[in-house]
């Protein structure tokens, strides 16, 4: 497992990798020593980015600045996850760029609306932030809902901003808060 971090226009972001392809990614908002401790309990060595990582590298960078960039071909190391947060992250891979569902939606989708818990849950444990858009997921009420990165849901709201969609944050308060 490797490991390298890089700045972006947003922060600075980490990716993990192995063989199989990306296993985590740290978005923005961690304090260096902070992060660099994350990545050495992973037991991640630092490591020179294969090509594969280094495109994936490109388009967090290529996002950071505003672009639109597709996902759909980044291998994942996903092994561990549990079956129902991969059923989760595999309908999340359906949701455009631009566009959002709400954790009650997905339930349903999943057979019970009683499961919109374990959606928020899976969302919150996703090891793979933006290549699986978790910020695509809001409350039923337009309201950003939770999230667990760095800043919060402040830092969803600049992601979803990035993507078009304004879920009503006040002018000039779209920034990742550190």
């Amino acid at each position: 497992m490797f490991s390298t971090t890089f700045d972006t226009a947003l922060g600075q972001f980490a990716l993990v990798w192995t063989d199989r392809g990306i296993r985590r990614v740290f978005l923005p908002g961690n304090e260096a020593i902070a992060l660099e401790y994350r990545l050495d309990i992973l037991g991640a060595e630092r490591g020179e980015p294969p090509r594969a990582v280094a495109s994936v590298i490109d388009k967090i960078e290529d996002y950071a600045d505003g672009e639109s960039v597709d996902f759909a071909e980044t291998a994942l190391d996903l092994d561990g996850i549990p079956s129902f947060h991969r059923r989760c992250y595999d309908m999340l891979l359906t949701i455009p760029r631009g566009s959002t569902t709400t954790y009650g939606d997905m339930a349903r989708q999943l057979g019970d609306i009683g499961l919109s818990r374990a959606v928020g849950q899976a969302m919150g444990a996703n090891p793979v932030p933006l290549i699986i858009p978790c910020h695509r997921v809001v409350a039923a009420k337009g309201g950003a809902g939770g999230f667990s990165a760095p800043g919060g849901t402040a830092t969803k709201r600049v992601m979803l901003a990035l993507e078009g969609v304004n879920l009503g944050a006040p002018p000039g308060q779209m920034q990742f808060a550190f």
